[in-house]
């Protein structure tokens, strides 16, 4: 039996909100496609360039700034490293100029409002997620690439969606959580030490914690960012920040100058239940707020579920550690591996995302991801950490994907906040139970969660044609 090799690297990329499937993937592809054409020498004869967005790409890509993220992609920039600030003025000038530089270094003519269309009545077979390039070349050359976004920031280029993520070979080759259990039982390993020996496929261990902390930087960064900025969010729906507020009215008189002095501040407001459960929401409000800005965020395994993640991860670290805890790193970078692998079973076994599975695909895995993590982290079993995975998916079965407008905002932000709670719910329930009582396997629940997927009307599937979407009274522009 093949197996497909997922790195963390591939669950957890640092990328720009608001959406891995319509703003990161679809920027990966344009990236792709500029590649192609450099590695075929064609494009310096490169005279035309159009952009056909299918689907739910269709559907909700003005909310998700599926437009923004093609035009930046075809510039040449990266996701990554791209500076946020400097969204707006660049699209304008594209708009404004009628031109565009591909990669960087070719000019061509390009008119937003004719080189970039919307066929939201179309949907390409493999996936509802495609967008085709059109380039027409000096010579009379014509050129037709489509790729698909297929949710967390994954691209495939269509005729190759059979291909393997990777061609490694693991030493621990998983598909399933009862080849995860087989490996953890086997070496005596728990599930972060079993990753981490499999991500030596790709680089050194020194690497790999370096990358992960990395990832941990742009999470505490974005959260810091998002609980001190006010105001209203991108897009028309007049949706206002509340991270802000939390954090403000649940520090009182505190004072801070940086992230460090303000942990420690929330440490010192107490544990009592109502004060962790505001702070975990607040946590959770602000990566979203953020991601919802067209700020940087990391995919969690997507972006519309990426303040699940750091809001338990921050939950452990502030509250369920001694502030005296000298091996902190160790426990985040333990943390990101082990959710790692949950999300990459869910990627092999049913969907990560959201057009494919609704919010299941997002929320649920993500809240699957951190309660097993978290699980870990508490001194849980490999069973208990399976269990808390499964509980967490168990109950977030059937969850819709209905952005109103098709954005990122109502009801995506309030979802992760929902999601963490559920999260550290899960893994305190798996800690105080006998997992070989259970009696739903996470295997079991993961097909389940494709079957639902399967079963659940195309409405529900982030094309705002249901659900939520269309039953908020709102009398706006469209956006």
């Amino acid at each position: 039996m093949q197996h497909e090799a997922i790195s963390v690297l591939d669950i957890f990329k640092i990328g720009v909100g608001p959406s891995s499937s319509h703003t990161l993937g679809p920027w990966r592809a344009s990236l792709q496609f500029l590649e192609f054409l450099k590695s075929t020498n064609r494009l310096p004869l490169v005279s035309e360039v159009r952009v056909l967005l299918y689907g739910s790409l269709a559907k909700t890509g003005k909310g998700h700034g599926t437009d923004i993220a093609v035009l930046l992609g075809l510039c040449g920039e990266d996701p990554v490293t791209f500076d946020v600030h400097q969204i707006n003025a660049r699209i304008e000038d594209i708009r404004s100029m009628r031109k565009i530089v591909l990669a960087g270094t070719h000019e061509i003519d390009f008119i937003l409002e004719e080189d970039l269309e919307f066929f939201m009545d179309e949907s390409l077979p493999f996936h509802p997620n495609a967008l085709t390039f059109l380039a027409s070349t000096k010579n009379g050359e014509e050129i037709a690439e489509t790729y698909y976004s297929i949710g967390g920031g994954f691209v495939v280029k269509e005729g190759e969606a059979n291909k393997l993520t990777s061609l490694v070979d693991l030493p621990f080759p998983i598909n399933t959580s009862s080849d995860l259990l087989h490996w953890c039982i086997k070496t005596g390993l728990r599930i972060s030490e079993v990753v981490m020996e499999n991500e030596l496929a790709w680089r050194s261990e020194a690497e790999t914690k370096a990358i992960i902390m990395n990832i941990w930087r742009v999470m505490q960064e974005c959260i810091y960012k998002g609980v001190h900025t006010d105001g209203e969010l991108p897009g028309g729906l007049k949706v206002q920040r509340r991270a802000s507020s939390l954090n403000a009215k649940l520090l009182g008189t505190q004072t801070y100058t940086n992230y460090t002095e303000w942990v420690q501040c929330i440490r010192k407001g107490g544990h009592q239940f109502q004060t962790i459960l505001d702070w975990v929401s607040c946590f959770a409000l602000a990566v979203n707020e953020e991601n919802a800005s067209f700020s940087r965020v990391v995919t969690a395994p997507t972006n519309g579920a990426a303040g699940v993640i750091p809001a338990v991860l921050h939950y452990y670290l502030i509250f369920c550690l001694d502030e005296k805890e000298q091996h902190v790193d160790e426990k985040i970078i333990r943390f990101i591996l082990c959710a790692s692998e949950i999300g990459s079973m869910y990627k092999k076994g049913s969907t990560i995302s959201a057009a494919m599975g609704g919010c299941q695909a997002e929320i649920g895995v993500s809240s699957s991801m951190a309660a097993a993590a978290l699980c870990e982290l508490l001194g849980g079993t490999t069973n208990q950490v399976l269990m808390a995975a499964e509980i967490a998916m168990e109950h977030h079965l059937g969850l819709t994907c209905d952005p109103v407008r098709g954005l990122v905002q109502i009801p995506c932000i309030e979802r992760n906040t929902m999601g963490a709670i559920k999260a550290i719910t899960a893994a305190q329930l798996a800690m105080q139970s006998n997992p070989y009582d259970a009696k739903v396997s996470l295997d079991a629940v993961i097909k389940t969660m494709w079957q639902t997927a399967l079963d659940m009307n195309h409405k529900y599937k982030e094309t705002s044609d249901g659900g939520l979407a269309i039953h908020i009274p709102l009398s706006l522009p469209e956006c």
